[in-house]
């Protein structure tokens, strides 16, 4: 969207540089057969603490559920759901070094995929060399994405280290079995239509139309693809079959996966962003994201990002 970023930064230092905190927009019930378990975790992965709930609740690993993966480097708070009927737990039974049990409660659903209502970020870039220099442009870079947003691509934790959920998804297309979560490709479905709909924004960020309506729609946005009519016409519905023809076999693949066709904004507004900076070089940003938004498309147009080298054992 922007010209140019203001050099580099370094993020993730440390898991309480990236802390994200799920909101889930209602309050469960207090009765039903679903326990929703509060926590806590600190650099530990959303699935196995799911494991690790499971093993605590003695049930199934496929009776726990959550919203949506949580970074693993970082300090996160999420819930989950454990289908516990007729079975009463006490926290004491659910304690674990892992993670931390913030509160538990009943409710009559179970957690869905992107049921929650947004994630509250908190983040922090170190080693920003230009920041001192050029605070008054940054500053004034923060105030348009606040107000005006940024694409809302897909960030690139969908596609895996060295984008190797793609890989696998095309693997899993030459041979018919890309099915979703019933045959546990699940991640690579998502990681395919993920894909389809970061090629047709790029497209029109070159066209410069991101943020502009076609005729006939309501609000910029890009297909999520699937089975059934896109509601793409017109002039969108040739840009989006221009982009997506070298792609037929994605297409046909995830129309006949069990996904419907639907529609993703283009534009990401953060809410509630505020910035300040910390030290000369470091700067603290916080804001809220919609579930499914990824906080560092907001990131990437201010710094080119950076993480810490991994030290060998």
């Amino acid at each position: 969207m922007f010209p140019a970023t203001f050099g580099r930064a370094q993020y993730r230092s440390q898991p309480e540089d990236f802390q994200v905190d799920e909101i889930l927009g209602f309050e469960p019930s207090g009765e039903g057969e679903h326990l929703f378990v509060h926590i806590r975790k600190r650099d530990q992965n959303t699935q196995w603490v799911a494991g690790l709930l499971a093993e605590l609740a003695g049930i199934k690993r496929n009776d726990v559920s959550y919203c949506g993966m949580k970074d693993r480097f970082a300090v996160t708070t999420q819930w989950f759901s454990l289908y516990l009927p007729g079975k009463e737990l006490l926290p004491e039974q659910l304690v674990h070094g892992d993670f931390e049990i913030l509160s538990m409660a009943r409710n009559n659903k179970k957690l869905r995929r992107g049921m929650h209502q947004a994630n509250t970020f908190k983040l922090i870039l170190r080693e920003f060399a230009s920041l001192d220099q050029q605070f008054v442009d940054i500053d004034a870079r923060l105030n348009s994405i606040a107000s005006n947003g940024v694409p809302n691509y897909f960030g690139e934790q969908r596609f895996g280290h060295d984008c190797g959920n793609l890989h696998q998804a095309q693997d899993l297309i030459e041979r018919d079995q890309l099915k979703g979560n019933r045959r546990g490709t699940g991640i690579y479905l998502s990681a395919a239509r993920s894909w389809l709909f970061n090629l047709v924004l790029a497209e029109r960020l070159q066209q410069n139309n991101w943020s502009q309506c076609f005729e006939h729609e309501p609000e910029p946005s890009g297909p999520l693809w699937g089975r059934g009519r896109s509601a793409a016409s017109g002039d969108l519905e040739l840009l989006e079959q221009a982009v997506l023809a070298p792609w037929q076999p994605w297409c046909y693949a995830l129309e006949h996966a069990g996904l419907k066709q639907e529609r993703r904004a283009l534009i990401l507004k953060p809410q509630n962003m505020h910035w300040q900076r910390l030290a000369v070089d470091q700067l603290e940003l916080s804001f809220d994201l919609s579930g499914g938004c990824f906080a560092t498309v907001i990131l990437r147009e201010i710094a080119e990002l950076f993480r810490p080298p991994v030290e060998s054992l």
